[in-house]
């Protein structure tokens, strides 16, 4: 049970306060959009100064539990993460197992380096995930119903917008890919920028409430990502917005992109992501479109269990991860996920863990790990969130 340090990703769509907020540190003026806490081989958070990567490598039954080591190998299999979004991410999907191990394979055979900002798969491992919200939250989650879509397009009256989408007006599932893909190749031209543009002056002048989510989308996107072509591709995706403590799941092969606010992320322990559009950042059209679901959905919130007095699990169907949220109320109570190693993170009040051998105090914004060799009883008010594997 030691204190952990986490590392901040400064992706550009985060937000400048949101995590140095609750780290209890002044902003730096600076995007800070992701804080990792875990043992990704490249961001690693560190325990009294030492990567997790490293204690997990010298002992890895005591620190991460035999039956995780067994089923997963001498690897942390999650990773926990604070997200906070400032404004849109990516249209992005994530690989499954098989296709993170054949791409991750792939590209090291062609030498490409693991940091290369260029690289597909930087890991051999799926990424399935689950965000629970702390603030008010919306994204862009999966694909619409492809008549529906075409139908919300003719009710904007964008002719040239609808004459790109025309395939969707057939309904069946194969079109989707057809559009999709049509959409994102178009590339950034004058031609594309005009009809983003018409678009969005349409949706800025709609009265119609049944177009509200539809024109909303059209609008912010586009005032971070004027003339992408992916901005007529994310009104092919359901909106959903959902608040705090409600949390979704988003399986390997789901496209989403997350609009605003965050929470709690816990994923596989994994860094691959294939992105599409609305990002400065590598884009992989072919990749992406290789490991999409092609199938209307649209994901509701996970099932959560009151496991003890004031201890909900989520019941996400990933095997890799388990998350848990306590809500203190001053009695000690047995920390959840005994015999692995967990990640916890205080993001109110303050907590007091403790063993037989000692006792950590946590505040808000501070975390900790503990080994899979200690029970450990917690103590304090206000609210924890705990990752560990995905043994149930």
């Amino acid at each position: 049970m030691r204190r952990l340090t986490g590392t901040i990703q400064p992706y550009a769509w985060g937000s400048t306060t949101t995590i140095p907020e609750l780290l209890g540190v002044e902003p730096t003026g600076e995007p800070q959009a992701e804080l990792w806490l875990g043992a990704h081989p490249l961001h690693p958070s560190t325990v009294d100064g030492a990567p997790l990567t490293e204690l997990i490598a010298a002992e890895p039954k005591r620190v991460i539990g035999a039956a995780s080591v067994d089923r997963y190998g001498p690897r942390l299999p999650y990773l926990m993460k604070v997200l906070a979004a400032a404004q849109p991410l990516s249209l992005q999907a994530h690989p499954s197992r098989a296709q993170a191990e054949a791409g991750y394979e792939r590209e090291q055979l062609l030498d490409v380096p693991r940091d290369a900002p260029y690289r597909n798969y930087r890991d051999g491992w799926p990424k399935p995930e689950v965000l629970c919200a702390l603030e008010p939250t919306e994204a862009l989650c999966g694909f619409r119903e492809p008549k529906e879509t075409y139908d919300l397009f003719a009710r904007l009256g964008v002719v040239s917008a609808l004459r790109l989408i025309e395939p969707l007006r057939d309904g069946t599932d194969d079109v989707l890919a057809v559009v999709f893909r049509r959409l994102l190749q178009l590339g950034r031209t004058t031609f594309v920028q005009t009809v983003v543009d018409d678009v969005v002056e349409a949706a800025q002048g709609n009265v119609d409430p049944e177009l509200a989510d539809f024109t909303a989308t059209a609008v912010e996107v586009a005032r971070f990502y004027p003339g992408d072509p992916g901005v007529l591709a994310a009104l092919m995706m359901n909106r959903i917005e959902f608040g705090p403590y409600d949390a979704i799941y988003l399986p390997p092969g789901d496209l989403h992109a997350y609009l605003s606010g965050g929470g709690i992320e816990i994923m596989a322990n994994s860094d691959n992501v294939l992105r599409g559009g609305l990002t400065p950042k590598h884009i992989d059209i072919d990749e992406l479109i290789a490991v999409l679901e092609f199938t209307p959905s649209s994901p509701t919130p996970i099932p959560v269990v009151e496991e003890a007095p004031g201890v909900f699990g989520y019941q996400a169907p990933a095997e890799e991860f388990a998350l848990w949220r306590i809500a203190q109320s001053g009695v000690p109570g047995s920390l959840p996920g005994s015999r692995s190693g967990r990640v916890v993170l205080v993001v109110e009040g303050s907590t007091r863990l403790q063993t037989p051998a000692g006792t950590l105090s946590l505040r808000r914004g501070e975390s900790a790990f503990v080994y899979a060799d200690e029970d450990v009883t917690y103590v304090g008010d206000g609210m924890l969130f705990v990752g560990g594997p995905g043994l149930r």
